[in-house]
């Protein structure tokens, strides 16, 4: 059923697909990509053909994310710890007053969650945001008490610092199961300085083993209601994350060609000058290098010429300023990113991001139909691993190496890759 639903998305931003990013006539030369498209049959085929699109797929797809749904909380339902989730909901909803009782009152009066309920005792703010009355509910993942005993006994963490990790608890907004299901990312009570004082995102994801927060933390009970919000219970203490070089710092195994590429550029140190209010950061990961071939990889990282053209591909991979997620976009440029509103039945967007290198574009499409969603970079690239959130911004790991639009005159896909001299050819005008 996933892979309908896939493909339908698939059409959709086939279809939605803009040719140029930025000024007129430029274009994205693929590594690899479908054949080439006329620019007037595409955007004839983008008028007529997607009304009849959405028309004819959207009781289809209404159908489809019906039992997807169905299927996937019945997975939900399967994936927790049965004796836990029972105990955790009897004891969270006991006692009087039942779905009165605010998400402290119901986590301070559980026995399985009286560790998490004693820091936030510390932390008169937190205590206040978790007893609020106000008409925005909260979802609070709430790490059960066999989550803290693998914490360090010989140090304790700074004040500071345990706020911060209780408030990245606290989603805001209700997220009951059903609707975590179509979720990528959802804002926390934790406002973050290097994302320009936005919510940090916690990142969701389903599997066989059921709903996964920040690749690690696993739900063990689900909808556990309160006066002011809602309650999972969560198998890890949840830990804001970290600056996005650490993070890729810490997956050699996907990562070491971009870090090696970060070495032999000193782009660390270029970065560090550069004033970012959040970033998307597009991390190709080792396989995506390799499908550059071995002579323009050779070119780039044992040459001192082919350093000054890496270091502009490394410019082009980073949007500063510009934090996109799957289903959020925190701008602090001082233009407008955003694109093509949604159109009916089937949601796009195209947003046109700026790139650290010079006036470069990265184009972004996102459609979304029946609850869920295809993303495709410059028109073709796929994104392989979604929004990996960070302290400073997004990791989106692309499967190809993004090579920036072609100045003055379109340019053809094609499925081989790039010689030295085409590579040269298109990184030259931005050096």
């Amino acid at each position: 059923m996933r892979s309908v639903l896939a493909s339908a998305l698939a059409l959709a931003l086939t279809l939605s697909a803009t040719p140029t990013f930025g000024a007129s006539d430029r274009s994205q030369v693929p590594l690899s990509g479908p054949t080439d498209h006329d620019a007037d049959e595409l955007s004839l085929a983008r008028g007529p053909l997607m009304p009849q699109v959405s028309s004819l797929l959207s009781h289809a797809v209404d159908r489809l994310a019906g039992a997807i749904d169905s299927a996937a909380i019945d997975v939900l339902q399967g994936a927790r710890h049965p004796r836990l989730s029972t105990e955790l909901a009897d004891s969270l909803a006991s006692g009087a007053g039942g779905r009165d009782r605010t998400v402290y009152e119901l986590i301070r009066a559980c026995e399985h969650t009286s560790r998490f309920a004693d820091a936030v005792d510390h932390h008169p703010d937190v205590v206040k945001l978790l007893n609020g009355s106000s008409s925005r509910d909260l979802t609070l993942f709430v790490p059960t008490n066999a989550a803290f005993r693998g914490l360090p006994h010989d140090h304790k963490p700074g004040r500071e610092f345990v706020e911060r990790v209780l408030k990245y608890h606290v989603g805001l907004g209700r997220y009951p199961a059903g609707r975590i299901l179509h979720t990528h990312t959802l804002p926390t009570a934790l406002d973050e300085e290097l994302l320009a004082g936005e919510p940090q995102r916690l990142r969701t994801s389903i599997g066989l083993g059921g709903v996964e927060i920040n690749f690690y933390s696993k739900v063990v009970a689900i909808n556990i209601e309160a006066s002011n919000g809602i309650i999972h219970a969560v198998n890890h203490i949840l830990i804001p994350p970290f600056l996005v070089g650490r993070i890729l710092s810490l997956f050699p195994s996907q990562f070491s060609t971009l870090l090696l590429a970060y070495e032999k550029t000193d782009f660390v140190d270029f970065v560090h000058h550069v004033t970012l209010n959040g970033s998307t950061v597009f991390a190709p990961s080792n396989n995506a290098f390799g499908r550059l071939g071995p002579r323009a990889n050779a070119f780039l990282f044992n040459t001192s010429k082919g350093r000054r053209y890496l270091r502009a591909l490394l410019k082009y991979h980073i949007s500063p300023n510009a934090t996109l997620y799957t289903d959020a976009f925190y701008d602090a440029t001082t233009e407008d990113a955003a694109g093509r509103p949604s159109a009916e039945g089937l949601e796009r967007e195209h947003y046109d991001l700026p790139t650290l290198l010079g006036d470069a574009r990265i184009g972004v499409d996102i459609a979304r139909l029946g609850g869920f969603s295809a993303v495709r970079v410059n028109g073709f690239a796929h994104i392989s691993v979604r929004d990996g959130v960070a302290k400073n911004g997004v990791i989106q790991v692309v499967d190809q190496v993004l090579m920036p639009p072609r100045k003055g005159h379109p340019s053809a896909r094609s499925r081989r890759a790039m010689t030295v001299k085409e590579l040269m050819a298109r990184l030259e005008p931005y050096l």
